[in-house]
């Protein structure tokens, strides 16, 4: 899979129309003559940051499309901590989709996209606890294999060295970390496991991308000292395409969808900065890669594949890019004989793509279902056409992994059609599809990956492929292409997704949290899922003993592949408080299956299988709570309503447009999503209706939101001012502020072990000033800072209360963290408004 992401097809994509992320690429005669230049020249750059959305996509177009250079983005984590504005997906789901988002990124730009295994726990405010919870030696490890492999001549670090704790810690670490590698790559003795692998590298030069918004201010970057900066000129315009830099770039931050990064595109003359941190400044500023051979001349008997090039490019016909396969097949010829494996490889897969799309060459495997099991016997429909009149011959194809060839000696005839068919044998041991990097159990700070030559990879490792075995004029060209599965949809028409390797059964808990507010029993559903035809087993739910689980087990019987069936057991929890794990498991023939299935389905991304262990927290606890009805209007996505539901109240999901007094008139109480308030605009009109029912006698709790893009200033019926201050320490010390208040105390006893166990963080963006009607209920802060103060916020408001705070109930009610359900049930049954005096309210 490596290869095939890491092929040059993708280069200038951005050409043709932007489609489904599944279907396969076709590049127009433009594309072809960029691809063309692009094998030409030998020059690399290597641009590194902390998270998808870090990498400046104008500076990474440009390198790609103007200069032609090989550009990779090596984003050190996957977005796990971030928050997601397209669906309730959060820590590694999300991780998974911003990986997709960053793939289809480079795809727009013409770049390769990296990872390290370093995961995105959450904000950090410094450099020193990003690289001890990351391990930084690991993390180090994963730069210098990266650089060792990717071989590149320039390096750009987003973010600057030597400012750390000024900005988020993993952005400064990512810096520090890159700095540090540069001197470490070209040393034998560094990481010395890696060069059964890899070579020791040495980057000729290392840059820090500056700009105005490092220094503060737009004056203050001017009055900079620049001797070792170099300029760039950016905002080029691409006549044959009719697109700017700046508007190719725009597109490729657009994917970033779950962040929220839609991007508007600029045209015109642009300025980016490069400051040398290592290395030499190059003697001509306007040139980066000055004093480093780009050509064919860089490799050993690499000149005449350099000359055959330049005439191939020169002599490109627009009308008929057919003309130009003979010598490109002549000059794959000659890279086969080259003794560089590096430029080898790369230019070997480049000029295959460029071959390909020069004929028209479509080759595709199609299997007849999108899932398969491991061992299965799959019925692929091949297709195989060659739109151009050069003769080609389909000598054989192979299948992947099980490494059967078969003969087929077609003859590709201009524009006619050849289809086949032919069996894939899945092998038993076949991994199932998923993000290798979840596989393993990691730690707060590190994804798991045993085998070395998969670190840094950045999609899903698909190992069912076919290599179509090609005869152009003499020299046989392999081009291999993962098996795929379509369909046509009604509305969008032609849609492709990946074969995945899925289990023979996989169990779903229905329920991620099970809330036991007594010990009355509750019966709990699981849905089982056949992955191939005829499966039958039993079901158990493993519980520890202190909770009665009936029946032991359930017998199933699923006669049809993707046959669903939810099975429900009575479950009897312990006396006393108690959390416990319980996980589902389908027992076939003595073999345990325990993989719950999660797919994640967008638009903008390649659709993705997630095989999680299939568990459910379980908690006793002692939570008193009324009946209140409550209206939920969804911000960018939380799964806070189904807490509710578990915690026993009514919910009903508000659509913004349709609040009035009428509609608000069925709720006692009425909550806002996390960023309501930034990605809805309607709530700008129905501000006044929700400060009446508030007024009325009613409770109003409004969960975080940023301080930028407000859809109104006038959230809160008092003067109230969101900043970026968060706790980012999830066990920090928590203060009560108002320790009588009823937020506290009724009708369950809020304490300080209550906040113990929280998860990534205690909250963000609170308020740093506001009215005197709030009172500040909790104070707390990470070590080093002054307290914050802004974490809950309550103003008694005519007959009800206004509420709003930045903790991270989204984050800890998902994970059943007991101290959030309790605090919540707290919150909710508010009523008959008190103020505390201020001599009651401790500091």
């Amino acid at each position: 899979m490596q290869k095939a992401l890491t092929s040059y097809f993708i280069i200038f994509l951005l050409f043709s129309s932007i489609i489904n992320a599944q279907q396969p690429h076709k590049p127009n005669s433009v594309a072809i003559y960029n691809q063309i230049q692009k094998l030409s020249f030998l020059g690399s750059v290597l641009y590194i940051a902390a998270h998808p959305d870090d990498e400046n996509t104008r500076l990474i177009s440009y390198f790609s499309n103007e200069t032609k250079a090989r550009t990779a983005y090596l984003s050190l984590t996957r977005g796990d901590g971030g928050q997601n504005l397209i669906g309730p997906q959060l820590r590694e789901l999300l991780g998974v989709i911003r990986t997709q988002e960053l793939i289809e990124a480079r795809k727009i730009d013409g770049s390769e996209q990296l990872f390290t295994r370093a995961n995105d726990f959450g904000y950090s405010k410094n450099a020193e606890e990003t690289v001890q919870i990351w391990d930084k030696e690991k993390v180090l490890s994963d730069i210098v294999f990266a650089i060792r492999k990717f071989q590149p001549d320039i390096i750009i670090n987003r973010f600057d060295h030597r400012t750390s704790g000024n900005t988020h810690g993993h952005h400064s670490a990512s810096a520090i970390l890159s700095a540090e590698s540069f001197n470490k790559t070209n040393d034998p003795k560094v990481f010395p496991e890696q060069l059964s692998l890899v070579k020791p590298w040495q980057t000729k030069r290392q840059f820090f991308n500056p700009s105005w918004w490092f220094y503060g201010s737009q004056a203050k970057f001017d009055a900079a000292d620049k001797t070792n900066f170099i300029s760039m000129q950016t905002g080029v315009y691409y006549t044959a395409t009719g697109k700017s830099n700046q508007e190719i770039a725009a597109l490729s931050r657009s994917c970033h969808q779950s962040q929220g990064f839609g991007s508007t595109g600029n045209r015109g003359e642009e300025t980016e900065y490069l400051e040398l941190i290592n290395g030499e400044l190059p003697k001509d500023k306007a040139n980066v890669f000055d004093g480093i051979d780009t050509t064919w001349n860089r490799v050993n008997g690499g000149k005449p594949i350099g000359e055959m090039l330049s005439k191939i490019a020169a002599e490109f016909d627009f009308i008929n890019p057919s003309a130009s396969i003979p010598d490109l097949v002549k000059a794959y010829s000659m890279i086969q004989s080259l003794d560089d494996n590096h430029w080898k490889t790369l230019k070997s897969e480049e000029i295959k793509n460029v071959i390909a799309a020069c004929a028209g060459l479509y080759l595709e495997a199609v299997a007849q279902n999108q899932e398969a099991t491991p061992g299965s016997l799959i019925k692929l429909k091949l297709e195989a056409i060659n739109r151009s009149p050069i003769e080609m011959q389909l000598l054989s194809v192979t299948t992947l992994p099980d490494q059967k060839n078969t003969i087929q000696n077609v003859v590709l005839k201009n524009n006619i059609l050849q289809n086949s068919s032919i069996d894939l044998q899945l092998p038993s041991t076949i991994e199932f599809t998923q993000p290798y990097w979840l596989k393993d159990k990691g730690t707060e700070g590190m994804y798991t990956v045993p085998d070395q030559k998969n670190i840094g990879i950045p999609d899903v490792i698909r190992e069912a492929k076919v290599v179509f075995n090609i005869n152009i004029k003499e020299i046989e060209i392999p081009f291999e292409r993962i098996v795929v599965y379509k369909y046509n949809d009604d509305v969008k028409g032609e849609m492709y997704n990946y074969l995945d390797v899925v289990p023979e059964v996989t169990t779903s808990i229905l329920d991620k949290v099970s809330l036991f507010k007594d010990n009355k029993k509750k019966y709990i559903g699981v849905k089982i899922k056949a992955g191939k035809e005829a499966v039958k087993g039993d079901l158990q739910l493993e519980l520890p003993n202190s909770w009665i689980v009936q029946p032991k087990s359930i017998p199933f019987n699923l006669d049809k592949k993707g046959l669903e069936q939810t099975l429900y057991f009575e479950v009897t929890p312990p006396n006393s408080q108690e959390e416990a794990i319980a996980q589902s498991v389908a027992i076939i023939d003595g073999k345990r299956y325990d993989k719950e299935q999660i797919t994640i389905d967008f638009d903008h991304i390649t659709k993705q299988q997630v095989l999680k262990p299939s568990e459910s927290k379980f908690i006793r606890l002692d939570l008193k709570t009324n009946n209140q009805r409550i209206g939920y209007i969804m911000g960018a996505g939380d799964e806070v309503p189904n807490s509710l539901m578990q915690m026993g109240y009514k919910v009903t999901l508000l659509n913004p447009e349709e609040i009035s007094p009428e509609k608000m008139a069925n709720f006692d109480m009425v909550i806002t999503g996390i960023r309501a308030y930034n990605t809805l605009q309607a709530l700008a009109n129905k501000q006044n209706f929700l400060f009446d029912f508030v007024k009325g006698g009613k409770t109003m709790l409004v969960q975080y939101n940023t301080p930028n893009d407000l859809v109104t200033e006038n959230i809160a019926p008092f003067p109230m001012k969101i900043s970026r201050d968060r706790v980012t320490e999830e066990n920090a010390e928590v203060r009560f502020l108002a320790p009588n208040h009823p937020v506290l105390n009724s009708p369950n006893k809020i304490t300080a072990k209550d906040f113990q166990g929280w998860k990534q963080e205690q909250g963000l963006y609170y308020p740093n000033t506001f009215d005197k009607a709030f009172t500040p209920i909790l104070s707390s802060n990470d070590k080093g800072e002054t307290p914050k103060n802004g974490a809950l916020l309550i103003a008694p408001y005519g007959k009800g209360y206004y509420i709003y705070t930045g903790l991270s109930l989204f984050r800890e009610l998902p994970e059943g963290i007991s101290g959030a359900y309790k605090l919540l049930a707290n919150i909710i049954s508010l009523q008959n408004p008190v103020t505390i005096p201020a001599e009651k309210v401790k500091p």
